[in-house]
């Protein structure tokens, strides 16, 4: 029987997440300062919840450190996902062997 509480309390708290915004702001967000702040909210996010995994995937802090390096600058000189994505294993691979 608990379970069946858990999801309905789950289910009522993720559609209040949604309609509290739909219904308060009808007439949309005014504010230049909130709406820039806003635009950036989820690359922020996405940021947050990838960097950690990026530092602790190896297991060897450093490699990700020196990965994470190499795909910042792969991405600014090229900026080819999978090119990006390969010289980051790629390097993560040769920091582990050499450390």
């Amino acid at each position: 029987m608990t379970i069946y509480i858990q999801i309905l309390v789950m289910a009522v708290v993720t559609y209040l997440v949604r309609a509290v915004p739909l219904i308060f702001l009808k007439n949309g967000i005014q504010s230049r300062f909130i709406r820039s702040f806003l635009h950036y909210v989820p690359y922020v996010t996405l940021s947050v919840m990838t960097f950690p995994a990026i530092i602790s995937a190896s297991g060897n802090s450093q490699a990700g450190l020196i990965g994470f390096a190499v795909a910042v600058l792969v991405a600014l000189v090229k900026g080819s996902l999978p090119l990006v994505a390969f010289c980051c294993c790629l390097s993560v691979y040769l920091a582990q062997l050499v450390l």
